[in-house]
């Protein structure tokens, strides 16, 4: 009886301790040319630095690599002073024309409770960088979001301090395109409302993001996306314009993969699926594989 209760012991053990990697998140890219290999590091904002240490291999493959690349180098802070103006509004628009009392009354309100500010302060601000504030909000509030201590910028600030190049696969006036005048004014208008009104929409979807992300899961991720039951503000629309810009970093990469040795931290969001940078690499004559392929992880209890 005993031995048998030892051996059930033994088996679960191993079953236990010794599972497929699940989370793929780096990636190998080499071949069409590249003189050393490249890695991707899918990364999300809402997960801490710490979580790097479960990911094999991240820190050997960055330290074989001499330049980060990225989609908006943020320490570079001229670059950022311009975006802060751009997400001023011109002296000629006035935000309470597009809202009817109530509503201005409404959005007001909501942003004093959680920003801490009113649109007395705040209403020279562009819809869409307020949608951004509230959002970003939501994030901490719901789901443990600290800007300090997230992974997203980790390895640009490790480069920094390393004195490696970081470069940014957008140009600042496309970073300022993207982010407050890619939709129509009075849909960012309406956008705003949106989310104020229906903030759980939001952290329902960052929430399962953030769960298919810790898994691996990019092409999921995609497909959560562009999918018919998301209806937070990050939409199908919006997807569809993240995968024409992969093909433009494709064609931005290719110097820098050609000459290799690059560490490229990207949003996981733009990464899987059929139209993702992973996939649109391939289509370019790129190998790209999975670097903790067929490793076999020692889960802890």
């Amino acid at each position: 009886m005993k031995s048998s209760i030892k051996y059930i012991l033994i088996i679960a053990l191993c079953t236990l301790s010794f599972c497929p990697l699940r989370a793929q998140l780096l990636y190998e890219v080499s071949g069409n040319s590249a003189k050393q290999k490249s890695y991707i590091l899918a990364i999300n904002r809402l997960v801490p630095m710490q979580f790097l240490d479960t990911i094999p291999n991240v820190f050997k493959c960055f330290g074989n690599c001499d330049k980060v690349i990225t989609e908006f180098a943020m320490q570079d802070y001229e670059a950022l002073a311009a975006l802060r103006q751009a997400a001023v509004l011109p002296d000629s628009v006035k935000l309470s024309n597009f809202y009817t009392e109530s509503e201005y009354e409404f959005i007001d309100n909501s942003l004093r409770i959680n920003l801490g500010m009113g649109l007395d302060q705040l209403c020279r601000m562009k819809p869409s960088y307020l949608t951004e504030m509230f959002r970003t909000e939501l994030m901490k509030q719901w789901l443990q979001y600290d800007e300090q201590q997230s992974m997203e910028s980790f390895f640009e600030l490790v480069a920094a301090e390393r004195n490696m190049p970081v470069i940014g696969l957008d140009k600042i006036g496309e970073t300022m395109y993207m982010l407050f005048d890619r939709e129509p004014f009075h849909w960012q208008c309406q956008e705003l409302m949106k989310v104020i009104q229906y903030p759980e929409n939001e952290v329902k979807q960052e929430r399962t993001i953030k769960a298919m992300y810790l898994d691996g899961r990019l092409s999921d991720i995609a497909y959560q996306v562009k999918g018919p039951d998301n209806t937070s503000s990050i939409s199908f629309s919006d997807y569809k314009v993240y995968c024409q810009r992969n093909q433009q970093w494709v064609k931005r990469l290719k110097p820098y993969l050609t000459e290799g040795a690059a560490f490229i931290t990207l949003n996981a969001i733009y990464l899987g699926g059929e139209e993702g940078l992973l996939e649109q690499l391939r289509a370019a004559g790129y190998r790209v594989r999975p670097v903790n392929r067929g490793l076999k992880l020692q889960l802890k209890n």
